[in-house]
C-alpha cells in the first residue's frame, strides 16, 4: 500500500491488486472478502455496501472510462467517542474499483493507528495468489 495526499489535503492509502494475484474475480468478490474480515473483527460493525458505479450511472454522472465497477464497503471501528468532533471522521470506508486487469483499492487514513493497520492488513490479505 502507498500513502498519498488526494487533492493536497486528504491522506489516502491505495493499493493496486492485479487480478492474477487474487482469487477475487470482480469488485463484488473483493467487497465480500473485506466483509468477512469486518464480520470477524469483534470491535468493527458492518454498515453497508454502496454501489458507487450504479449510483453514478443512475444520475448520468461521469465515470472514468477505465473504471468497470466501483463499490465501497462502509463500517465502523467506533471503540470510543471521546468528543462529538470524532463523528466527522466516522464511519470508515474502503473503495474498490475494477480497472479491467486489476483492482484499485483505497481508503482515507483513519485517526486511529490500530484501524489503519487493520484496514491495511485486510487489503493486503486480498493478494492470495502472489
Amino acid at each position: 500500500m502507498k500513502q498519498s495526499l488526494l487533492m493536497e489535503k486528504y491522506p489516502v492509502f491505495d493499493m493496486t491488486l492485479p487480478k492474477a494475484e487474487t482469487s477475487c474475480a470482480d469488485a463484488s468478490a473483493v467487497i465480500a472478502a473485506l466483509k468477512q474480515k469486518i464480520d470477524a473483527h469483534p470491535k468493527v460493525a458492518y454498515i453497508a455496501t454502496f454501489d458507487h458505479y450504479a449510483h453514478t450511472t443512475s444520475i448520468d454522472g461521469t465515470i472514468a472510462p477505465e473504471i468497470a465497477d466501483a463499490q465501497n464497503i462502509v463500517f465502523c471501528f467506533g471503540v470510543a467517542l471521546p468528543n462529538a468532533k470524532v463523528l466527522a471522521v466516522r464511519p470508515r470506508s474502503i473503495g474498490v474499483a475494477d480497472m479491467g486487469d486489476h483492482f484499485h483499492i483505497t481508503f482515507l487514513e483513519p485517526p486511529m493507528e490500530v484501524a489503519t493497520k487493520e484496514m491495511e492488513a485486510w487489503c493486503k490479505a486480498l493478494a492470495d495468489k502472489a
